[in-house]
């Protein structure tokens, strides 16, 4: 489903050489003994969620989703990022199946909110509020707008168009759940935000667009067999982690995440959120970065050639995507763009990656690290969160610091809350 190819990548050590600390952080991993292990549940997340909640949130999906034109998805980071990636990287920029989904709750921008209000306020409309506390500020802003409007539209139906995933037991969000009557999710206790997209958290937003949930989680269980086993030989996303960290005692300081599909633009910010809030600690850690090839050739390509050789890149590439389409053939040859007749894009895709890869490697001296995908289904996106988490928790674990917490989050809240006048 997943290989690592590191024959681009320059590295000065055998990635071997990791065994041992490999063998001791998999342990920390799948024991729950390591630094963060109240938030290792994602381990074995694809073997032991729960199917009933699962079969719910189908359910509700189907029930909703005729009778809606714009899902409203309040939340922010994890709350929001993983299932805006999915259904971009499965469904595409132009979804046709289910209702629009429109993401709020990421931001205090008035301008962005009143315009997502006016575009929506005379549609049918769903809104989740996603929150494990409740009161994170950006989405408890928009869910107090957008909830007003709900319950303006629909009066005393409007409980049956508010979905609320949160914590299983406590937290003001859960106590207002209650209280109205609105349908509710669980967040797990033992899974962070950044590691939550296989969870109600993501899955209900896929479900009302037509991803089947349970099809993503049969990826990532595949994942997790496949990865269970802390051998560098075979464990392509352990190989990954240990590449990562080479190149950073090489020097490299930053890490650009590049893909050459346009709809793969938020798994690259869900993989900067992963991997920026997970390992940006103690001084430490990789800047995450990301381009999306061939357009961005035209505005980073001059620095990443020529420029500082501060970065490496880490390129994701499709083996097959679901669409395709053949360059069509002109009798006047106009723009001398005949050579290229009958061709299918993805093939010119594909020359335009291996070129770019030539130049960067070959004549940039910029390591790569070539990481390949199957395809872009639902399994195979379960299968790809799976490896970018194991491959996380590793990075970190090398590194020695916790994967799962973010305590520099915290500092811009309190300078924020003084500033507005919290108490």
């Amino acid at each position: 489903m997943m290989r690592v190819d590191l024959s681009h990548a320059k590295l000065t050590k055998d990635i071997a050489s990791y065994q041992e600390a490999v063998n001791e952080a998999h342990k920390w991993l799948h024991e729950k003994s390591g630094q963060g292990n109240d938030f290792v549940g994602w381990v074995t997340w694809p073997n032991n969620y729960d199917k009933e909640e699962v079969a719910r949130i189908k359910e509700v999906a189907a029930k909703l989703k005729d009778q809606t034109d714009v899902l409203l998805v309040c939340g922010i980071g994890g709350s929001y990022l993983g299932a805006r990636a999915a259904i971009e990287m499965i469904n595409g920029l132009y979804p046709k199946n289910g209702p629009e989904v429109i993401f709020i709750g990421n931001t205090f921008s008035a301008t962005y909110l009143k315009q997502v209000y006016d575009y929506v306020k005379d549609k049918e409309l769903v809104l989740n509020v996603i929150s494990k506390s409740g009161t994170t500020t950006e989405t408890s802003v928009s869910f107090r707008i957008f909830k007003e409007l709900v319950e303006s539209k629909y009066q005393d139906k409007a409980k049956e168009r508010i979905i609320a995933t949160t914590d299983a037991k406590r937290g003001t969000l859960k106590e207002l759940a209650l209280k109205e009557g609105y349908e509710t999710f669980v967040i797990p206790d033992d899974i962070g935000g950044r590691y939550s997209v296989f969870t109600a958290v993501g899955l209900l937003c896929l479900a009302f667009v037509g991803i089947d949930p349970t099809v993503v989680l049969e990826g990532s269980k595949k994942a997790y067999e496949d990865l269970k086993d802390p051998d560098l030989s075979s464990n392509e996303a352990y190989k990954y982690a240990v590449a990562r960290r080479i190149l950073d005692e090489m020097g490299y300081k930053s890490e650009m995440f590049v893909t050459y599909e346009l709809q793969m633009t938020s798994i690259a910010e869900w993989w900067k959120q992963l991997f920026g809030e997970s390992e940006g600690k103690e001084g430490k850690g990789l800047l995450p970065t990301s381009a999306c090839f061939s357009t961005d050739l035209h505005s980073l390509g001059q620095f990443i050639q020529e420029g500082q050789k501060c970065l490496f890149e880490t390129l994701l590439w499709f083996d097959k995507m679901s669409e395709d389409i053949t360059f069509p053939h002109e009798e006047v040859d106009f723009d001398k763009m005949n050579y290229l007749a009958g061709k299918k894009l993805s093939w010119v895709n594909e020359m335009a990656m291996k070129g770019t890869l030539s130049a960067h490697e070959e004549d940039g001296n910029v390591p790569n690290i070539l990481i390949h995908l199957e395809d872009n289904s639902a399994f195979s996106f379960g299968y790809m969160i799976y490896f970018f988490f194991k491959a996380c928790g590793m990075s970190c674990y090398l590194l020695g610091i916790n994967p799962f917490n973010q305590p520099g989050v915290e500092v811009y809240k309190k300078k924020m809350f003084k500033l507005l006048g919290k108490e």
